[in-house]
Parts: C-alpha cells; structure tokens; sequence
C-alpha cells in the first residue's frame, strides 16, 4: 500500500526524551520524515512507522526540505549542523534548519552566520512542556529568525505544538527559553520549599498540593511536580542535568547585560549541587531532595 505524503520533506536530528515523541507526532501526521540518531534504537523505531534513517546527518540534509534538530547542548548543534558530516555540507540553497533545542541567542546568531553563507535559512525554536507535551504535541515552541520563514514553518510546528509565537530575530526565541527557565527553575524551588515546610508541620502532602493548587499559589510545576515528589518518583520529564545547563546560560546572559538575577543564581548553585548527587539524569523534581538533605527530613 503506497503511503500518501503531505507537506515539505522533514529531516529531524535527536531522538532522545523529547525529540523522539516530536518526531512520532510528524510520522503519524503522514510527513515525509527522515530521522537521524547517534544510537540506533530510537531511530530503529522511527523507522517501523515509516521513516527513513539517514546514516549522517549530511545525507539526511540531502533529502530534506526542513531539517530540525533537538540535541542536548551548543557542542552539539555545532556538530550536527556545521560539523565534517553536518547538514551544512549536504543542504540545497532555501532549506531552512530549525534548532528547536535549548542554548543561547550567540550560539543561534553564529550557526546562522554560518548557514546563511551556504543561503540555507534557519530559525531558533525551543519549546517548553516537558516529555509529557512532547508526546501530546502541546508544546510551547518560541521562534526567533525572519518572520516570513517562521510562517513557512508554522504548519510543521503545529504538529508538534499548541502555542506557536514569533517572538522576534535570530536569537530570540533562545532569549525566550532562557526566560521560561529562570521562572520554571523558581517554581520548582518553590514546589520543593513549600511541600517540606508543609509536611515538617504535620500537613497532609496532598490536602496541601490540593490547597496549593486552587488559588494564588499555582503553578504548572505545583500541579504536575508536586504529585511526583509525593510519590517519591524523581523519573525525568526533564533532566537536572539539562536545566543546569540552561541556567548556565541564563548566568551568562545575564552578565552580559549586568543584571543581577538572584533567584537565578541560587537555583543554578542548588541545581549544581544536585548534579554532584550524581542525580543530574533524574528529573527536575530531585531538587526536593537535596533540600530534604540539606534539613535532615523527608517530604512525606
């Protein structure tokens, strides 16, 4: 049976917690998809709902009309996208590349520098929502880059997202990132601080997360989070050791601005704390940990 086919050819780079839920929503919206992954079970598995596995991420830029990549880091993204096997070698002029993973604004103006040299057009698009909005495509993508090439891409966002905003030139969509990380990185100290205090005083953890929740002090962190630190579940929706590392992004901006972000700065320290645990594969909620260390009690 021949599969239809609609939109632009995809190419999508990453297939870990996250980009591999984003690329089974394209695959089952019927895009003609090709997937490229360092290990080969991800990709194995793209393959069974009808994409093609490219052997490098050249090849795949050769077949590709939109190539987005979700990797972990800057290094990263350097090397897929402008590294010795990377998508600028293999791209045709007018492909637009689309890191939807999280670094800085400098790393999102240089790989367009880069790209722009070869007249492949690219965009910065993080997303914010975890694995849980990954895997429901409800995931909020932030997109810096040329307005006319974000609105190109607007109906490959849709698969994979619900809140789609342009937020400005290149580099702005990881400005937004940085922002949403500040506040999601407080919200879990706050998650964290306010279930310890409350069960230290006899409370009842979920009467409190019930409380908590209906009124001025909610959160997304609240009503998702504070469940799992009840439950003792620390499994990642999104790793330790990827928040970390956006605050030292966040760190960074903020210097060269000469803000003073305290708040920032004591989850960065805090989370850097939890990554010497050894914890930094468990999920942001293992923050409530290294507080219930810290006080020689259990949040319960």
């Amino acid at each position: 049976m021949t599969v239809s086919r609609i939109g632009p050819k995809i190419g999508f780079i990453g297939l870990g917690l996250m980009g591999k839920a984003m690329a089974q929503n394209l695959a089952r919206n019927g895009v003609h998809l090709t997937v490229f992954n360092r290990r080969k079970r991800p990709a194995e598995d793209l393959r069974e709902m009808g994409a093609t596995v490219a052997a490098s991420p050249k090849v795949l830029a050769q077949n590709s009309e939109v190539i987005i990549d979700m990797v972990t880091d800057a290094p990263d993204v350097q090397e897929v996208l402008l590294g010795e096997n990377g998508v600028i070698h293999g791209a045709k002029p007018g492909t637009i590349v689309v890191d939807m993973s999280t670094n800085s604004p400098d790393t999102a103006e240089k790989v367009e520098r880069e790209l722009s040299q070869k007249g492949i057009r690219f965009l910065d698009a993080p997303v914010s929502g975890g694995d849980k909005g990954a895997r429901e495509a409800t995931l909020v993508i932030m997109v810096g880059g040329d307005k006319s090439v974000f609105e190109e891409c607007v109906p490959v966002f849709e698969f994979m997202g619900k809140q789609i905003v342009y937020m400005g030139p290149t580099g702005a969509g990881q400005a937004t990132k940085l922002c949403n990380q500040v506040a999601v990185s407080l919200h879990t100290l706050a998650t964290s601080e306010a279930l310890l205090l409350g069960t230290a005083c006899g409370l009842n953890g979920t009467d409190l997360l019930k409380v908590l929740t209906s009124g001025a002090a909610n959160s997304w962190n609240l009503a998702n989070l504070g469940p799992k630190i009840l439950a003792r579940d620390f499994e990642p929706g999104f790793k330790v050791a990827h928040l970390q590392k956006d605050l030292r992004y966040v760190i960074e901006l903020a210097g060269k601005y000469n803000l003073s972000l305290f708040g920032a700065a004591i989850a960065n320290q805090l989370f850097s704390a939890v990554l010497a645990e050894n914890a930094g594969e468990k999920g942001t909620q293992a923050l409530a940990q290294m507080l219930e260390k810290l006080s020689n009690r259990q949040i319960s």
